[in-house]
C-alpha cells in the first residue's frame, strides 16, 4: 500500500492526491471561462441582432 501524502484535503493516497489537483485545474478553468464571459448567451445574443440591425434611411 502507498504512503499516504499530506494535501490541503488532509492526508490522501497519491492517486487522489492527483485527482484532486485535476479537479481543482478543471474547476479554476471553467470558472475563470465564466467570468469572462465564455458562457454568455446573452452577450452572443445582443451582439448578433446589432449586426441584423438595418440602418434607417435619411
Amino acid at each position: 500500500m502507498s504512503r499516504p501524502i499530506h494535501s490541503k484535503y488532509g492526508y490522501e493516497p497519491p492517486e487522489w492526491v492527483q485527482a484532486d489537483s485535476r479537479l481543482d485545474k478543471w474547476y479554476k478553468d471553467k470558472r475563470h471561462a465564466k467570468q469572462h464571459g465564455a458562457f454568455s448567451l446573452d452577450r452572443k445574443r445582443r451582439k448578433q441582432h446589432a449586426k441584423d440591425k438595418k440602418m434607417p434611411l435619411s
